[in-house]
C-alpha cells in the first residue's frame, strides 16, 4: 500500500538533469507528513531487523529521511557528503556517475570501529554511489545494509551492490 501511495505522490521529470534521463522527484513527498512518518516507520523496521548502529546518509536527499531513521532508533546518523564540504579530517572516495563523475567524503571519527552500518540514499540507479559509499564506511564499519526509497531495477544497481551485502532493501520498484 506505501508503495502505490508513493508513486501516486512520486513526480517525473524528463530530461533532468540531462536529456533522455527522467528524474524520479522525491520532493513532493514532503508535502505529506502522514507519508513522511510511514516511510521512516517502513525503513526503521528493515534497519532494525539488520541490528544497524549507524545511519549513513547519502548527500543530499540521503538527508531528508536518514537522520529521521536514525532519530527514531536512537542511534547516530552519519553524512557521507560531496568533496570539499565537511571541515575535519576525512575519507574520500572518487566514482563514476551515470552521467559524469563525483566524490563522496566521510569524517574518519564518524563512527566507533566495526560498527554495523546502515547507507541510506533516496535512490538506486546504477549503483556507483551507493558503491562508493560502502568503500568510504568499509574505512572504519562495516556496510550491513542499505536503503533507498526508489530502485530502479532495469537499471540494475541492485547486482553492484550485492558484491557489498545481500541486504539491499527499497520501498518503490520502478
Amino acid at each position: 500500500m506505501l508503495e502505490q501511495k508513493l508513486k501516486a505522490i512520486i513526480r517525473d521529470v524528463p530530461n533532468f538533469p540531462k536529456d533522455g534521463i527522467i528524474f524520479k522527484d522525491i520532493t513532493p513527498i514532503l508535502s505529506y507528513p502522514e507519508v513522511c512518518n510511514a516511510i521512516v516507520n517502513d525503513l526503521v523496521l528493515n534497519a532494525k531487523k539488520l541490528e544497524v548502529e549507524v545511519i549513513a546518509g547519502i548527500e543530499a536527499r540521503g538527508f531528508l529521511f536518514g537522520p529521521l531513521i536514525a532519530q527514531k532508533m536512537g542511534i547516530p546518523f552519519v553524512p557521507l557528503r560531496k568533496s570539499g564540504k565537511l571541515p575535519y579530517k576525512s575519507y574520500k572516495v572518487d566514482y563514476n556517475l551515470e552521467y559524469g563523475t563525483a566524490s563522496l567524503e566521510m569524517h574518519e571519527d564518524a563512527f566507533t570501529k566495526n560498527a554495523r552500518v546502515l547507507i541510506h540514499d533516496d535512490l538506486l540507479a546504477t549503483g556507483g554511489t551507493a558503491l562508493a559509499a560502502a568503500a568510504l564506511v568499509q574505512n572504519i564499519g562495516q556496510v550491513v545494509g542499505y536503503s533507498f526509497l526508489i530502485d530502479l531495477e532495469f537499471l540494475s544497481g541492485k547486482q553492484l551492490l550485492s558484491s557489498v551485502t545481500s541486504s539491499i532493501y527499497s520501498i518503490v520498484k520502478y
